[in-house]
């Protein structure tokens, strides 16, 4: 009998199953794009192996996706149906990412455009959409539950949230390729205790240890890895050199038939083979970036406040070292970076609660707890927030003496 499926061999999670119906999406140049998408944009130049691209997380993203659905089909919540809806919005969560993953993000956020935004349309308006429909599919629905806003909450939750699939995923992979032992969860437990109480997704009491770890190992991933000193030098530059050309390459207003062509090596070669005098520094940058000759930190403080330096407060810091260190404001770069330090729901508010369910002898009751009445979790919740001041390593000492002159009382 022909087998309808394929097994694609994993490091995570050994072996992801995919049906044919899937295979036509994944084999769509749209999708194949995401292998030239690192996920973590600048950090293979601290770690050396994290290469993963967003095309095996998001093969990750549907087979817990599929996990956690099998466990809802068993306990009469979810039908076979909807496990299939879920796989693909897990499969399609990331569709809309531009090169660099979020570091692109950051340069797209200040024209009110999110990888979301692209996700969609591709999904609604590319062939991705033409398969979905030929498969019986409700592309529409699919992107709502991808995105976080259909109407089934608890479907929404499990791509994205904090008991979500993609976070599940990326804890696995990134501490597994970058080597940070940080990032141990038992995603298999999560999965299997999930549950659905008012249409909310659920977790039974007795996995919150196994919640409570994965908030903390998120946590630590964003101080080991996502936010490490080197790994922003690096995304320091990029961000520098995208904003230097996208007047001339118009990076951030393609249309979508030219968006999808953006991936990091395309980015990066458009650079550096630009013969523009305009793009002198964005090139200079670009190829510093490819060689390694990273920016250096010479101020570090972890703020209490929870939002970043507006851009105007931030080009006030550069001007004042600036004038202190006697070097050119164009060789100071100042860098906000801020993450809510519990992941935001769907719908990007805060997560303030999570609903437990306690089995007692057979009968089933369940309780909003709140954040702050977790322990392990109300103890980091909040904001993580780092500034950092960045310079060539020529101005190093100059501006590491203006920078704790001017900023050493800051809180």
């Amino acid at each position: 009998m022909k087998k309808n499926y394929v097994d694609i061999i994993d490091p995570i999670h050994d072996f992801i199953r995919v049906y044919e119906h899937e295979i036509s999406i994944i084999d769509k140049p749209i999708f194949q794009r995401l292998r030239r998408i690192r996920q973590l944009s600048g950090a293979h130049l601290t770690y050396p192996a994290a290469q993963h691209t967003r095309f095996e997380h998001s093969l990750g993203v549907m087979h817990i996706a599929s996990l956690a659905g099998h466990a809802l089909n068993e306990k009469g919540i979810f039908k076979s149906d909807d496990i299939e809806i879920l796989r693909l919005a897990g499969l399609l969560h990331d569709i809309g990412h531009g090169p660099f993953s979020h570091l692109f993000e950051e340069i797209i956020q200040e024209k009110k455009i999110s990888h979301e935004d692209y996700g969609k349309e591709i999904i609604l308006k590319s062939e991705i959409g033409d398969v979905l429909s030929k498969n019986g599919f409700d592309k529409k629905l699919i992107t709502r539950i991808a995105f976080g806003n259909s109407k089934f909450q608890f479907m929404n939750e499990i791509v994205s949230g904090t008991l979500s699939a993609d976070m599940m995923d990326y804890l696995l992979r990134d501490g597994y390729f970058t080597g940070a032992e940080h990032a141990k969860i038992d995603h298999k437990r999560i999965t299997q205790s999930l549950d659905v109480h008012q249409k909310k997704l659920a977790l039974e009491r007795s996995a919150l240890y196994s919640f409570e770890s994965m908030m903390y190992s998120r946590y630590q991933m964003f101080k080991a890895v996502y936010f490490h000193k080197t790994v922003r030098a690096a995304e320091v530059m990029l961000i520098e050199a995208l904003r230097l050309s996208d007047d001339e390459f118009g990076f951030t207003s393609f249309n979508l038939n030219e968006y999808v062509k953006l991936t990091d090596e395309y980015v990066l070669s458009s650079l550096i083979s630009s013969k523009s005098s305009k793009l002198k520094r964005a090139r200079q940058f670009a190829q510093d970036y490819q060689n390694r000759k990273l920016l250096k930190c010479v101020f570090e403080r972890i703020l209490t406040s929870r939002t970043n330096l507006k851009k105007t407060r931030t080009d006030e810091l550069r001007t004042s070292i600036s004038k202190k260190s006697k070097v050119d404001e164009n060789e100071i770069f100042v860098d906000s970076s801020v993450t809510p330090s519990i992941p935001l729901t769907p719908s990007k508010n805060e997560s303030k609660s999570i609903i437990l369910i306690t089995n007692d002898n057979g009968k089933f009751s369940a309780k909003e707890m709140l954040i702050s009445e977790i322990p392990a979790v109300s103890a980091i919740s909040g904001f993580m927030n780092i500034l950092r001041i960045y310079t060539h390593q020529k101005n190093r000492k100059k501006v590491e003496i203006a920078a704790k002159s001017i900023l050493g009382g800051l809180k």
